[in-house]
């Protein structure tokens, strides 16, 4: 369940951890008031990190794009899941070792900044490495494919089904991995949000031991919180919505919940559970015959809170998610389509 936070949410942490797509911009557009929330973090002394599964392009080009939108960053401050899987490989492999790479320019440009030898001929490669790439070759996945399947160790930079495009979602990296590995009948190692390692690179390239994980989406960001043992705070800018919320098992759920990033400086209480309500904030939420309903007057994130419990507890107890498509979330806040 929700934990409280009895002062501002960024004074008990020393690195803020963001998701990029719905939390920071969505498509060419910076979220409204961003740069702000993002500029008071830095100036309150805190680590600022921006982490993305995105692994085709590089840290220089991910910095350059959030300054383009308005927010300020540097190629330091963003951490990649290509990043993360060079140095799961030379962890495995040591520096110098050669992967057969399959994959982009933000992937070749991690591998040879952790001193591996990024090679598309697999004579002598010690592992695959693979990432979002617009330009990989059918033929290419298909021998990739079949070296995996013979023993060559695959480490996947993440494992997202889908990728936003100017055009809609379209499938993203994790369906060439599902497709490698399907054939090859293995797992491969990903290294990507929800997965413990890009998380892990982060805290260390950028420093802090306080972690706060924010995202947008349950399955990587807040997901890849809990694998680490890090607080999450969820941002309802992105893909997740109430129906979302709604069917989250507890590695799922975050610690907090916030309409938009204005959350960090505030507090977060908790509700108050009864046998049949959950009340914050002049809202009473509540579940009867599997339908949830809230009631009363207040602010949106209490509003958020209160149904979020009511719809936690309602699956805990009953092991079935409440029906909520005729609830409708008071304030301007709506559903956007993010990675």
């Amino acid at each position: 369940m929700l934990e409280e936070s009895e002062s501002a949410l960024v004074e008990a942490h020393d690195l803020v951890m963001f998701d990029l797509d719905g939390v920071v911009y969505v498509g060419g557009e910076a979220i409204d008031g961003v740069a702000a929330v993002i500029d008071r973090v830095r100036e309150s002394g805190r680590h600022v990190a921006f982490v993305t599964n995105n692994a085709s392009r590089t840290p220089d080009q991910v910095a350059a794009k959030l300054t383009k939108v308005g927010v300020s960053a540097e190629a330091r401050d963003v951490v990649t899941s290509a990043q993360a899987a060079a140095r799961v490989l030379v962890e495995q492999h040591g520096a110098g070792a050669r992967v057969l790479m399959l994959g982009g320019d933000g992937l070749r440009v991690a591998l040879l900044e952790a001193g591996l030898e990024p090679v598309d001929d697999p004579e002598g490669a010690v592992a695959v490495a693979s990432g979002y790439g617009p330009d990989v070759r059918w033929r290419d996945i298909m021998r990739v494919s079949t070296l995996v399947r013979d023993g060559l160790p695959y480490v996947a930079s993440n494992a997202d089904l889908t990728i936003p495009t100017p055009y809609g979602l379209a499938p993203g990296h994790g369906v060439l991995v599902r497709t490698i590995t399907g054939f090859a009948g293995v797992d491969a190692i990903v290294a990507g949000k929800p997965e413990k390692p890009l998380m892990e690179e982060t805290v260390l390239r950028v420093g802090g031991d306080q972690p706060l994980m924010v995202g947008d989406r349950l399955d990587t960001d807040i997901e890849g919180a809990h694998a680490i043992d890090a607080p999450s705070m969820l941002v309802l800018t992105g893909v997740t919505w109430l129906e979302e919320l709604a069917t989250a098992p507890p590695r799922l759920r975050p610690t907090y919940i916030s309409p938009t990033l204005a959350g960090l400086f505030e507090q977060h209480p908790v509700p108050s559970v009864t046998d049949a309500t959950v009340e914050l904030g002049g809202w009473t939420a509540s579940v009867a015959d599997g339908r949830l309903t809230v009631e009363g007057e207040g602010g949106d994130a209490d509003w958020w809170r209160v149904a979020a419990t009511a719809c936690w507890r309602h699956l805990d107890e009953s092991g079935s998610a409440a029906d909520v498509s005729d609830t409708t979330p008071p304030g301007p806040v709506r559903q956007l389509g993010a990675e």
